[in-house]
């Protein structure tokens, strides 16, 4: 088969980004429309479904613009955990699209709580408002007309007219059984959902359709969550390979090949990708808010922006200010929802600079714990970790990073991880490639942090951290 390029959509929780991705991974041509996300009370967060089309429609159509000729497939990666209720015959939506940073369902969980050893032990996930089920019943509660799905499965729709969904998304829903990869009727019992209302499970190296949204008829193909995405993409394949995606939250996997273990330290298994009937698995931690504590120190007038964000932190060393990034509540580990952030340790000496360094140095301790997790459950360390995403840019953080891990920090080049990681399943699909190595082979790291810091300050800034973040969840309990 004649090689072409790819359309990769990847439609994630602050924008819509598109890349042109040519046959030997390099990218020809990008687009990228924003997305608004709104708060609802405490803790709800909220998108518009329709804005979020309309940013996959303007991408897409900006990179196509940009590109030559139209691509042999269109791919999509997706935010994962995020739902909303819709009209099956008409494609309409029926509700807003409610965030997998939305913690409304809390009540949800608690009142299934006798439940949680067996969700964990079918499905590999936590019983937390983060995963997409818990969100489900709650909008069902609230949405009795149409189907309630995660958000790829509504824009396959669109695009297709396929009712669909793949394996690493489902997985994620904590309505799958994680070794067989199929809707659960015992976790759809529990959750009160309908399994004949759920899409089709489908391989993330499967053709679904033809789009003719953007023009001329085009194959859809290599759909996939988004951390999944970009796990492939940094040729992370073998088990103990990991990476982390520092974007508007950060996410650490971990490969496992094709073992579906259960973590035994607070970490979610789930699938990582399922090519040709056979599942890879992966375990899964979580930080809510990297991005997103950023943004939120810019609209406090901490930072004018991003800009200025190593500018002010490199003036300040790792010190006595200590930030805990539970500004959505705390995940693996220690899942407590309804935990709140902290910045502690501060004097008159404190200033702007002392802040942002705090938050840094906050989520790369959070990484670190999760590292430290992932090692547990695996039986061996990471020997170094792959990164990619926006925040990637900062090498404060980048370096804080390779300090508290005490390995080497290796940066994807480019931030987009997660589209290239979606071309090269559409390339799979298409069997233009063998396998997943051939369908990546072009890994190399633009740059490599390695640590600068003793393991004893190492592990004393994170002692720091885990006294703090303790102190955080107790507070909660």
């Amino acid at each position: 088969m004649t090689q072409g390029s790819i359309l990769a959509l990847d439609q994630g929780t602050s924008a819509t980004k598109a890349l042109v991705v040519r046959p030997d991974g390099t990218v020809a041509a990008t687009g990228e429309t924003a997305i608004a996300s709104h708060p609802v009370g405490a803790d709800g967060v909220e998108l518009d479904p329709e804005q979020i089309w309309q940013s996959v429609i303007t991408a897409a159509r900006q990179a196509l613009d940009a590109a030559d000729g139209p691509p042999a497939a269109i791919a999509l990666a997706n935010q994962g955990e995020t739902v909303l209720a819709w009209d099956r015959r008409t494609g309409q939506p029926l509700s807003a699209a409610i965030s997998w940073q939305d913690r409304r369902s809390e009540g949800i969980c608690a009142a299934l709580a006798e439940h949680a050893d067996e969700v964990r032990q079918t499905t590999g996930l936590q019983l937390d408002p983060y995963f997409a089920a818990p969100k489900m019943t709650w909008l069902r509660q609230r949405v009795t007309a149409g189907v309630v799905t995660t958000t790829d499965t509504w824009l396959l729709y669109r695009l297709t007219g396929a009712f669909v969904t793949d394996a690493a998304t489902a997985s994620r829903t904590a309505l799958a059984d994680l070794d067989t990869a199929s809707w659960s009727p015992r976790m759809c019992e529990i959750f009160g959902a309908g399994i004949e209302q759920l899409p089709r499970i489908v391989g993330n190296d499967t053709v679904l359709g033809e789009c003719t949204v953007l023009g001329s008829s085009v194959p859809v193909a290599g759909v996939i969550v988004d951390q999944q995405a970009a796990l492939l993409a940094e040729g992370c394949l073998l088990p103990g390979q990991a990476k982390c995606t520092y974007g508007t939250g950060a996410f650490l996997l971990a490969n496992l090949g094709q073992q579906a273990i259960r973590s035994e330290v607070g970490l979610v298994s789930c699938v990582a990708w399922k090519l040709a009937e056979t599942a890879t698995y992966c375990l899964d931690g979580q930080v809510y808010t990297a991005g997103s504590a950023v943004a939120w120190l810019q609209r406090l007038g901490v930072i004018g922006g991003p800009a200025d964000l190593d500018r002010l932190a490199s003036r300040s060393r790792p010190g006595a200010e200590v930030f805990v990034p539970a500004l959505a509540g705390l995940a693996a580990p220690y899942w407590s929802p309804m935990a709140r952030a902290s910045l502690t340790g501060m004097s008159l000496d404190s200033d702007r600079g002392s802040i942002a360094r705090a938050v840094l140095e906050g989520i790369a301790a959070n990484v670190a714990v999760l590292a430290d997790a992932t090692a547990r459950d695996l039986g061996r360390p990471i020997s170094r970790l792959r990164v990619d995403g926006g925040l990637t840019r900062s090498r404060v953080l980048m370096q804080a990073q390779a300090d508290l891990l005490q390995v080497p920090v290796e940066v994807y080049q480019i931030p987009d991880a997660t589209a290239l990681g979606a071309a090269a399943l559409a390339r799979l699909a298409l069997r233009e490639v063998p396998n997943a190595a051939a369908a990546v082979e072009r890994w190399r790291p633009a740059t490599i942090y390695e640590p600068r810091c003793s393991q004893d300050e190492a592990e004393a800034r994170l002692g720091r951290w885990r006294d703090a973040a303790a102190s955080v969840v107790e507070r909660q309990s």
